[in-house]
């Protein structure tokens, strides 16, 4: 390299050592910024066309990577003002999935619950309901369940779980007797085939009667034209219609929606239950789980901490909570959920 050349790029990289730090990376820490928005304000997201609100709603806990990636680059850049945006913005994501809090020391509960999707091309349910009552849940709620696979899991679980009910597809499991069982009926209009993945059942629970719905909503897509979730968005309007109109005071709501408890397509349920927002816990797909559409939720009831539990012959992983019932009110009613989301 010539004399000339040298110097100049000596001189380059003096002026830009000169610059003041302070001034170096606003891009990155506008992006930063924007991602705290995205997770703080994600309900303004418009959600047309192709339901991109709903998308964008479904992958908010990938949020640190991109946090992740401007914090390095911001790094590497030596940018104190976008290291301080990627460190803010990530604490924000902290906060709204309560990863930095701790672990509680003693949960009191009242029931132990495990939701499945045990999926129709599993090879081994009987080796899924033995995962599944390593556990020791009060009861558990399965989806995807084939009549031959129905017969095991029947067999597998009499002893620990005597009480059961099927309806259709999807099946709930107690140790406690069960009355009151019937279809609930979550079918989009749009399906004209046979079509039955709704349970409504009561179980005579040692504190109190509990309402139960087992529900598996519809599968959703994505593709060029945006999120196709028009089936799963009805379904789930249909059962936040039964839970609204029903008169049992608690009631717990399990089942495999084909979305997390951000996703505004599930507002009809979560609007009105208590969910549980600490933590992860994503449960699908098993190989490699990137989100959590396999849900616990309650009413008159705190649903504790969502724990994902060892794969088993599903392309789903099982899912456990601890319930904790609420204080008896004087009168029944249709109390407000908690969910902040």
């Amino acid at each position: 390299m010539s004399e000339r050349a040298d110097g100049a790029t000596a001189a380059t990289e003096g002026a830009g050592d000169r610059r003041p730090p302070w001034r170096r990376g606003r891009v990155l820490a506008s992006l930063a910024v924007l991602t705290a928005l995205v997770l703080v304000f994600h309900r303004l997201i418009p959600n047309t066309p192709g339901r991109i609100g709903s998308l964008v709603e479904s992958f908010l806990p990938w949020c640190w990577l991109v946090l992740v990636v401007l914090l390095g680059l911001a790094l590497l850049r030596r940018a104190p003002l976008a290291v301080l945006a990627a460190l803010l913005s990530t604490a924000v994501w902290a906060h709204q999935y309560g990863v930095l809090l701790p672990e509680p020391r003693s949960e009191r509960h009242d029931l132990v619950v495990v939701q499945h999707n045990v999926s129709d091309e599993n090879t081994d349910p009987q080796g899924t309901a033995s995962e599944l009552s390593m556990s020791f849940p009060d009861l558990i709620a399965l989806e995807e369940l084939l009549p031959k696979a129905r017969a095991v899991y029947e067999r597998a679980l009499a002893a620990s779980h005597p009480h059961h009910a099927v309806v259709g597809t999807v099946g709930l499991w107690s140790k406690y007797p069960l009355t009151g069982v019937r279809a609930a009926d979550i079918k989009p209009a749009g399906i004209t085939e046979p079509w039955n993945r709704g349970l409504r059942a009561v179980v005579e629970a040692p504190r109190r009667d509990i309402a139960v719905y087992v529900a598996h909503l519809p599968s959703i897509r994505i593709g060029a034209s945006g999120l196709a979730s028009r089936w799963r968005d009805e379904s789930a309007r249909k059962l936040g219609a039964e839970v609204a109109a029903e008169k049992t005071e608690t009631v717990l709501v399990l089942g495999d929606f084909n979305g997390t408890v951000d996703d505004r397509g599930l507002a009809p349920l979560t609007s009105q239950l208590d969910v549980p927002d600490r933590g992860l816990a994503f449960s699908y797909p098993a190989a490699f789980p990137v989100a959590r559409i396999d849900q616990i939720m309650a009413r008159s009831a705190n649903v504790g901490p969502v724990r994902p539990l060892a794969s088993t012959g599903s392309d789903h992983l099982p899912v456990r909570a601890r319930i904790a019932l609420d204080p008896v009110s004087a009168a029944p009613s249709a109390s407000p959920g908690r969910s902040t989301r």
